[in-house]
C-alpha cells in the first residue's frame, strides 16, 4: 500500500479527500485499495462514458458508503458539483476524489470548496518510500541509479526495462498533451506547447527566462508564462522559484524547472541527478505540508555574483535548510558555506551521488545521497 494510505483513510472520517498527482503515478490503484476498506464503495471514472453518466445523474445507492470520483476535474463544474453533494450527503457517506491536475489551484465555477476537503498530493516512488515498501531488490545506491533511468513512476520502475520505459514514456506524453491538457485547457496549438515542453527538457537546473523561451518559439513572453503554468497544473513539470529574503543582491525572478519523470531530462548525469533530488524534496515537502498544516516550499538561491545553491527548504516563510546536489564532487561547495553563514542556517547539506562518505564541516555536511534521501518521509531531517 502506498505511503498515503493511512492518512487518507483517517481524513475520510471527517472530510472529503482530494488526491492529486501526475498521470500514471498510481492514483487509481491507490483509491481502489482505499475503497476496499469501506462497505459497498463505488468507483466512478469521469473518463468512462457509463461512469460519467452516473456522476452527472448522481446515480448511486444509499448503500454506497464511499464514493470515489476519478479524474473529476475534467468536468467543467466539478467544484460546484462536489460542494453540492458534500453539503447534502456527507452525513451518510464519504467522498474520495482524484485528478491528474492541480486540484488545489483550479478555479472552475464561482463557488468555493473551502473548508470541505483535505488535499493530498501523490508523487512517484522515491528512495524513502521504496525503503518502507521493500518493493525492489538492491541497495539504496542501486535503486537510486534505477530511479535515474526509469523514474519513480510505478510501471516503468517495477518493469525495469529500457525498451518498456521508452514506450511507456511516449504513451504517457501522448495522454498528457492530447487528452488531459486538450480537455481542460483553452490552448489551440498543442504542438507549440509540446515544443515548449521539449525546450525545457534541455534547461533543467538552469534559470528559465520567459523572454528566451518566447523568442525560441516565436510567441509572446506572456504566452510562454501562461503555457508554463499549464504544464505545472497538469503535473508535467514543476518550477522552483528563487529565494530572496533579506539578501540584497539575490536574483529575484527566473524560476528553475524540473520534471516528475527523471527520464525526460536531456542533459548530463549531473542534471539528471539534480532533477532526482528535486523530485525527492518536493515529494517530502508536499507530504509535510499536507500532513502538518505548515507551509513548506522549495526554492533556490543565487546572487548577482553567481554564487548559487540548488535548493532552499522554507518552512512558514523561514529558510531552514540549504541543499546542494553534486554527482561526484565531495568537496564542500563554497556557495553552500557562504549562504549558510549569510542566512544563519546550520542545516547545510551536500548530497553526493557516488563515492561519498558522510563528513561534517563548518556550515556543511557531506552526505551519500542514497542514504540521506532514504530517510522516512515523516522524519524530521530539516
Amino acid at each position: 500500500m502506498r505511503y498515503l494510505a493511512q492518512v487518507v483513510a483517517e481524513d475520510l472520517e471527517t472530510k472529503m479527500v482530494l488526491v492529486a498527482g501526475p498521470r500514471q503515478v498510481g492514483k487509481t490503484t491507490f483509491v481502489r485499495a482505499i475503497g476496499k476498506r469501506f462497505r459497498n464503495s463505488l468507483y466512478l471514472n469521469y473518463d468512462n462514458t457509463t461512469d460519467r453518466k452516473k456522476i452527472l445523474n448522481q446515480a448511486w445507492s444509499d448503500a454506497n458508503k464511499l464514493l470515489v470520483f476519478d479524474e473529476i476535474h475534467k468536468y467543467s463544474r466539478w467544484k460546484n458539483f462536489l460542494k453540492g453533494i458534500c453539503d447534502t450527503e456527507s452525513d451518510r457517506r464519504r467522498f474520495l476524489v482524484t485528478g491528474s491536475a492541480r486540484l488545489d489551484i483550479y478555479r472552475r465555477g464561482q463557488d468555493s470548496m473551502f473548508g470541505r476537503y483535505f488535499l493530498w498530493r501523490m508523487h512517484p516512488f522515491c528512495l524513502a518510500e521504496l525503503a518502507a515498501l521493500k518493493l525492489a531488490n538492491g541497495s539504496a545506491q542501486v535503486l537510486l541509479q534505477r530511479l535515474l533511468t526509469h523514474s519513480g513512476f510505478p510501471e516503468p520502475f517495477l518493469k525495469n526495462s529500457n525498451a518498456f520505459t521508452r514506450r511507456w514514456r511516449a504513451l504517457r506524453a501522448e495522454l498528457v498533451f492530447r487528452q488531459d491538457i486538450r480537455e481542460i485547457e483553452q490552448i489551440k496549438d498543442i504542438t507549440l506547447l509540446e515544443q515548449l515542453h521539449d525546450l525545457l527538457r534541455n534547461r533543467v537546473g538552469g534559470m528559465v527566462a520567459m523572454a528566451n523561451l518566447a523568442r525560441d518559439l516565436e510567441i509572446a513572453p506572456k504566452t510562454a508564462k501562461a503555457w508554463l503554468e499549464v504544464l505545472e497544473r497538469s503535473y508535467a513539470l514543476f518550477s522552483v522559484k528563487p529565494y530572496a529574503g533579506k539578501l540584497a543582491r539575490a536574483i529575484l525572478k527566473p524560476p528553475k524547472i524540473y520534471f516528475f519523470d527523471n527520464g525526460e531530462v536531456e542533459g548530463g548525469v549531473g542534471q539528471k541527478f539534480e532533477n532526482l533530488v528535486a523530485t525527492h524534496l518536493i515529494k517530502r515537502l508536499d507530504y509535510l505540508s499536507d500532513f502538518s498544516g505548515h507551509r513548506f516550499e522549495l526554492s533556490y538561491v543565487r546572487d548577482k555574483e553567481g554564487r548559487e545553491v540548488d535548493f532552499v527548504v522554507i518552512k512558514d516563510k523561514k529558510p531552514i535548510a540549504l541543499i546542494e546536489a553534486k554527482y561526484c564532487d565531495a568537496a564542500p561547495h563554497a556557495a553552500l558555506v557562504y549562504f549558510g553563514k549569510k542566512l544563519g542556517i546550520q542545516n547545510c547539506i551536500q548530497l553526493v551521488a557516488e563515492n561519498a562518505k558522510k563528513k561534517t564541516y563548518p556550515y556543511c555536511t557531506i552526505w551519500p545521497a542514497a542514504e540521506w534521501l532514504s530517510q522516512s518521509l515523516d522524519k524530521d531531517i530539516f
